[in-house]
């Protein structure tokens, strides 16, 4: 069941999931949605009530969850423009070639391809591009950041690199972790936040104090970089 309830001039969205239990509990999921866990025969006007009540905390939690999201600028796939590559930008040039290929050289990104003008040819052999590298090089930093965690005795987690658009990355109840292939576009230590973020919902599953306390302890500078990934992907 889905309802809604006005918090000043925004409005909460949330799902009610009826079950036997004898307390409401309230959640944001990372990608900001709100569910409400609520015992059997509870009214309507109760839950909205509840929610209401926690209004100011679930809009905190959305914000928090809002910093974590992809807003990478839509490209135009033409010769002049930048794109990113782990950190860096670098200005895309397309050369007519009978083979396809895409390089880097000199802070210039080539892209060599048979049509000039097929935008969606050169997009998918970018996109294919850093489909490789991203698995290339996060695949590498994943295993560097793994070592940080060999004394808390967990099984090493199954790594998937696949687009997102939502998150930079996810950590599933099945011990694997989920990245975002377009962090390939970030640099290098924000890369390492992200998978160093993930490895500590193994331990600590919800964003609470524990699990604060946690990357902290890990990642000192994970603030720093945090901020950093924010602003180099906007």
């Amino acid at each position: 069941m889905i309802s809604s309830i006005q918090f000043g001039s925004r409005t909460i969205d949330f799902s009610i999931a009826y079950q036997s239990r004898k307390t409401l509990g309230i959640a944001v999921n990372p990608d900001q949605t709100v569910v409400v866990n609520a015992p059997t025969e509870t009214e309507l006007s109760s839950i909205k009530e509840k929610v209401h009540k926690r209004a100011a905390w679930i809009l905190k939690q959305q914000d928090f969850f809002e910093t974590f999201e992809p807003r990478l600028k839509p490209r135009q796939y033409v010769g002049g423009e930048t794109h990113l590559y782990l950190g860096r930008q670098y200005k895309l040039k397309i050369e007519q070639a009978d083979t396809k290929l895409v390089k880097l050289l000199r802070g210039v990104l080539y892209v060599y391809t048979s049509d000039k003008t097929d935008k969606v040819t050169i997009q998918k052999q970018l996109d294919d591009w850093y489909k490789t590298k991203a698995i290339e090089k996060i695949t590498a930093f994943f295993d560097v950041c793994w070592l940080r965690f060999n004394t808390y005795d967990l099984p090493k987690p199954t790594l998937v690199i696949q687009k997102m658009d939502k998150r930079w990355g996810s950590c599933t109840p099945k011990n694997k972790i989920i990245l975002n292939s377009d962090l390939i576009k970030a640099p290098k230590v924000c890369i390492e936040y992200v998978i160093t973020h993930e490895f500590c919902h193994l331990l600590q599953p919800n964003h609470n104090k524990s699990f604060f306390k946690l990357l902290q302890q890990v990642e000192p500078e994970w603030k720093v970089w945090k901020e950093k990934l924010e602003v180099v992907m906007a």
